[in-house]
């Protein structure tokens, strides 16, 4: 067939939820189970966590596009070297999908959580764009899973919500949880006891739950201030309710 005939294909950057596969929208559902060529990231040799949400959903002819990161949580993300290695990577990834649309395939990548929220799809978005069609499909993000898992309202009448990764310096996450309504730290993992510290100093402390893996079978919820050691699983999420105008 003449190359110049074939229809250039998509790359679909799928949400996945927060965790739980039945939470994910009815579109991820349809496009996860019909693709046939499906693309992940994941820490070298784990299976990872988007590949696993989707377990029993793939069609059996699919072809499996795994992306090993480089590095993860080796290296601190300040160092010069976290960026040297991931963006060639991104870059190999990006010319590896667009090489599957520009051949007329259509690609479903897994984003856990929702693809514009600090996800690593949207790595791939920016390098993507002009080059092949790309699609979005939102999902329900993992903080949201993680507050509804504490039963209670995150945000009342006007209440601001603040989100902060707990990659921030100390005094960082301190300086600006002193000055929110409802607070959403992500990206615990290894950063445990300097979020810990931090809601400490900005007087937040005992108003914070931390809920670990949230919508898994796994998921844990208990005040921070009970929680021991200096680190959790890396989806683990602080949540600080608001409490706001109410009628």
């Amino acid at each position: 067939m003449n190359q110049s005939r074939i229809k250039t294909g998509t790359v679909w950057g799928v949400g996945l939820g927060p965790g739980a596969a039945d939470l994910m929208t009815l579109r991820a559902d349809r496009l996860i189970r019909n693709a046939r060529h499906v693309a992940y990231f994941r820490k070298a040799g784990r299976r990872g966590r988007a590949r696993a949400t989707v377990d029993g959903l793939l069609h059996a002819e699919v072809t499996e596009h795994p992306m090993d990161y480089p590095v993860t949580t080796e290296i601190p993300f300040s160092d010069p070297a976290y960026n040297a290695l991931l963006a060639p990577f991104y870059e190999r990834c990006a010319d590896t999908l667009a090489a599957l649309a520009k051949a007329g395939e259509d690609v479903v990548v897994l984003a856990e959580g929702d693809p514009f929220f600090y996800g690593s799809f949207m790595h791939l978005y920016s390098r993507l764009g002009g080059r092949v069609p790309v699609e979005v499909v939102p999902a329900v993000t993992a903080m949201s899973g993680a507050w509804t898992a504490t039963g209670q309202p995150v945000t009342w009448g006007d209440d601001v919500l603040t989100v902060l990764m707990g990659t921030l310096p100390e005094e960082v996450l301190a300086e600006k949880a002193g000055r929110c309504d409802a607070l959403v730290v992500m990206k615990i993992g290894r950063h445990l006891g300097r979020v810990r510290r931090a809601l400490d100093a900005a007087g937040r402390l005992d108003d914070a739950w931390l809920v670990e893996c949230a919508t898994l079978p796994e998921q844990r919820i208990c005040p921070l201030a009970e929680r021991d050691g200096d680190s959790v699983p890396y989806f683990s999420t602080v949540i600080v309710h608001g409490r706001g105008r109410r009628p």
